[in-house]
């Protein structure tokens, strides 16, 4: 079902789960389209997971476990690859994914119990991930902020990927992680267009904003990188050298990038943000989509999902190495410290004896 965005959303089209047993298609009936309701608020319900750290053998990212505290994300990116979860839940991997959200209110107790159990072994946890640990909702819920005390409390090193200004309020937590080399962010920054950003990412921080969220974090003394992704052909790719000179005179020590993934329903929900904000460029970015990805929207093999395959594929690796060895700074993400981790009571029980 089509429709324009609600003001302030990234997509008013909602495509039915793709695991229920019936699927709805839009008719034109001959009557006049309905006028559009009040733009939708956001919805919460409760994550009864029994288990916040999410597992995973990827070889294609720099941890084997991560915590996302919601389901659904306000930030409302028309790219992103986490939309087809929501089907997961009976819900629209649309509009749905941006406006009916899942929290987990006992995420910090259950992380503490996970941390404690007797067979588990240290390694970074890489926070919001899957969707933005940081989003507008996180607000007035802190679920992260609850998350990060257990985190510190414990020693216990931590990779935050973000493209909210709001993990300034954390800077006291962060900070003092960070002296025990404990953890990294990685700030995501798609464009320095604003234009192109309200329309992309309706919810999330301005460009701007976020390279002073850099800063923040850079004279907060937390290593910060600057991530590069989506990075979507003939629509912001010229602007890769330019996103990281900005983000690196800002304190930005580190950097990576992701081509587009369109994954199952994203692939015609992007299509359909080309058609609408892009008309003069949908059919070539589609295009070079393509052409990356073995002549499909959507390649999710392994060792290609993140890069591509092909010419363009490698002119844009070449493109990102000879910025990062230009702007002096390290294609790769810090190595923090495992060694530092204290299991939750482990303190209390050694003075019991």
């Amino acid at each position: 079902m089509t429709a324009p965005p609600p003001k302030g959303r990234g997509t008013g089209q909602a495509p039915d789960s793709r695991f229920l047993d019936w699927q709805r298609e839009a008719a034109d009936d001959g009557w006049p389209a309905d006028p559009p309701d009040a733009p939708p608020r956001t919805q919460l319900q409760i994550d009864t997971a029994r288990t916040v750290i999410t597992t995973n053998r990827s070889p294609d990212v720099p941890f084997d476990r991560s915590i996302n505290p919601y389901r659904g994300c306000e930030h409302g990116c028309v790219y992103c690859f986490a939309r087809p979860s929501h089907a997961w839940l009976g819900l629209s991997p649309g509009i749905d994914f941006e406006t009916r959200l899942a929290w987990k209110p006992d995420a910090a107790d259950l992380l503490r119990k996970e941390l404690a159990a007797p067979g588990y072994r240290c390694a970074p946890i890489a926070l919001g991930v899957n969707t933005d640990a940081y989003q507008p909702v996180e607000r007035r819920l802190g679920i992260t902020r609850e998350i990060l005390k257990v985190l510190a409390e414990c020693r216990h090193p931590v990779q935050i990927i973000t493209k909210s200004a709001l993990i300034e309020r954390d800077l006291d937590i962060l900070g003092t992680m960070a002296r025990d080399g404990l953890v990294q962010v990685m700030v995501s920054v798609t464009t320095l267009t604003a234009e192109l950003a309200r329309s992309l990412e309706p919810r999330a921080a301005a460009p701007h904003r976020r390279l002073q969220t850099i800063q923040a974090l850079a004279e907060a003394g937390v290593p910060v990188g600057v991530l590069f992704a989506p990075l979507i052909p003939a629509l912001n790719d010229a602007e890769m050298d330019a996103v990281l000179a900005e983000a690196v005179a800002r304190g930005a020590t580190t950097a990576g990038y992701v081509l587009v993934r369109l994954p199952l329903e994203v692939a015609p929900l992007f299509e359909r943000w080309l058609t609408d904000h892009a008309p003069g460029r949908a059919a070539h970015v589609m295009s070079l989509i393509r052409q990356l990805r073995g002549g499909r929207a959507n390649d999710p093999r392994f060792g290609h999902r993140m890069r591509g395959a092909g010419p363009f594929a490698e002119l844009y690796r070449q493109r990102f190495a000879l910025a990062c060895k230009r702007l002096g700074i390290a294609p790769r993400h810090l190595a923090l410290d495992s060694t530092r981790f204290v299991a939750p009571g482990s303190d209390i029980q050694g003075r019991l004896f």
